[in-house]
């Protein structure tokens, strides 16, 4: 067992969670794929999810405005904290006529 510090608490545990990424549409051609599954430390944050697709997959960055985020199938924010084994959808806009 490692022992880690999240907000200067020590945490017993592992140091890493894994969380499975869905994405759709546009989001989906920018990933190259549907799904992506991320190595993310303890005490991550959905911010933190979008800030390292983002350092693999540049052109996400200008989508942020847009795009909503469900964690485990709930719209969440990028503030919502993560657990090893989530899964957040990323969820472009909808349009139509």
């Amino acid at each position: 067992m490692s022992s880690v510090r999240v907000g200067g608490k020590p945490v017993e545990g592992p140091a890493s969670m894994q969380v499975r990424v869905l994405a759709f549409a546009r989001l989906r051609e920018i990933m190259e794929g549907p799904e992506r599954v991320l190595e993310l430390p303890l005490g991550a944050r959905i911010r933190d999810c979008w800030s390292a697709l983002v350092e693999r997959y540049p052109a996400l960055g200008p989508e942020q405005g847009s795009t909503r985020v469900a964690r485990n199938g709930r719209l969440g924010s990028l503030d919502d904290l993560l657990a090893d084994g989530d899964e957040i959808a990323l969820l472009p806009p909808v349009g139509g006529g």
